[in-house]
């Protein structure tokens, strides 16, 4: 077979099966298949789509072109969240420590951020002295011993995904449904899980901003896992607004440890405890959703989990006694963005409040960005709160970067009502 008749093939709309898209996948991770063919093909994927059957096979096909983790020598069952990028999403630093609490064991592998969304491990390196960087055995190690560890990916994970990606987003073919699905899929397969939970993020927010297509999207995301043998389910949750109150690196791992000490915010309990409850339900640990979620609600207020998170960091190099401390690692210059209308809060655009804190430096525009993990962004309301004129909306702790582009950015970022009004939390659940 030659790459020209599979473009034909899909071209065509006709199915392309296991070996051909193996061919494909191979071909263009060893350079013998060069950028203008599957620049081609993903045009035709985009155009034509891709069948469940499809989409399963080019994941996996991602998946086996780098290394696969095996965690077959961590005892127990092994457990993954993944979200697909939010404002405020901190959720990963409170899971990991819940699962160890109900004997789970969670070994993630997660990214750094880019625009407007954070990463997990930006996060965790605001923390004095937390490596993110681990031998696969001391990681394995860590998890056995103390059940969660979270490190960045190590090795060649899924190097035709890094590739293919790229290749996509100058291209303009990243918005194919079948070629976002196998990308995330690629690597959540390889990372060696037997249970992962994806939290897919619906809003402006979020790469999905519309419920149908993020619904859509999950549903091809859990079908791929289910034909990769792995317990999978999806959580469509609202980004319209940002999780919690605080953006920024040190800002979240504060709000982190505050919720895992019974203090957080509402709406970052409920998104933690629906993401912890499909996952130890799907581990047979709780038999029904309703019970498991009680559970981590109670485990929450008790506190019980944060030991956990205290000694992965203090497994990984870091000062587990900062964690109490993180107040003292945000930026003490601060701005203040000041309402200008009297009303209920209708809606905080969750994009620009993103973007106001990447302004700040507390994002990457490109990968080689230099983080800071001391500014970011603090909301004092939320949406269907009532405020008057002249309240603070939202302070910034800043250094010298951005502040005029980021307090243009939160001033637009707030629209107002005459009424009060309630938000959706979760879309919408989809299993295997």
């Amino acid at each position: 077979m030659t790459m020209t008749q599979l473009i034909q093939l899909k071209k065509e709309k006709k199915t392309l099966d296991e070996a051909m898209i193996r061919f494909m996948i191979q071909g263009y991770t060893d350079g013998s298949i060069p950028d203008y063919q599957m620049s081609a093909m993903t045009m035709a994927i985009l155009l034509n789509g891709m069948n469940d059957e499809e989409s399963t096979h080019l994941a996996l096909a991602m998946r086996d072109s780098g290394d696969v983790i095996d965690l077959s020598d961590i005892e127990g069952i092994k457990v993954d969240k993944h979200s697909t990028g939010g404002v405020g999403d901190k959720t990963s630093l409170i899971i990991a420590p819940l699962m160890a609490h109900f004997g789970l064991k969670l070994a993630k592998m997660s990214g750094r951020g880019l625009g407007h969304t954070g990463g997990t491990l930006d996060k965790l390196e605001s923390i004095p002295g937390f490596q993110v960087v681990m031998s696969e055995k001391d990681f394995k190690h860590q998890v056995n011993t103390h059940d969660i560890s979270i490190i960045g990916q190590s090795g060649d994970v899924a190097p035709a995904d890094k590739k293919l990606y790229a290749l996509r987003d100058v291209t303009a073919t990243v918005d194919s449904m079948p070629l976002i699905a196998s990308s995330i899929m690629s690597k959540k397969l390889a990372s060696g899980a037997d249970v992962i939970v994806l939290d897919v993020k619906v809003g402006d927010g979020a790469f999905m901003k519309d419920l149908d297509s993020a619904r859509k999207l999950a549903t091809l995301m859990v079908n791929i896992g289910h034909k990769a043998g792995k317990k999978v389910i999806a959580v469509l949750t609202n980004m319209s607004e940002p999780l919690g109150h605080y953006v920024g690196n040190a800002h979240e791992v504060f709000e982190a440890v505050e919720t895992l000490l019974g203090k957080g915010p509402e709406d970052l309990n409920v998104i933690v405890s629906t993401l912890s409850a499909q996952l130890l339900v799907a581990a047979n640990i709780f038999e029904n959703e309703d019970i498991a979620y009680d559970a981590v609600m109670l485990a929450l207020q008790k506190g019980v989990a944060y030991p956990y998170l205290k000694r992965m960091v203090e497994d990984q190099g870091g000062d587990g006694d900062q964690l109490l401390n993180m107040n003292s690692h945000i930026a003490k210059k601060t701005v203040h963005v000041i309402s200008e209308s009297s009303g209920y809060i209708k809606h905080i655009d969750a994009l620009k409040v993103g973007q106001a804190g990447m302004a700040l430096g507390a994002g990457r525009k490109v990968k080689t960005d230099e983080v800071d993990h001391s500014v970011g962004i603090v909301l004092k309301y939320k949406v269907g709160d009532k405020v008057e004129k002249g309240d603070i909306l939202a302070t910034l702790n800043v250094q010298d970067k951005g502040i005029e582009e980021a307090m243009a950015l939160m001033k637009n970022a707030y629209t107002f009502t005459a009424e009060s009004q309630d938000i959706t939390l979760i879309y919408d659940i989809i299993a295997n």
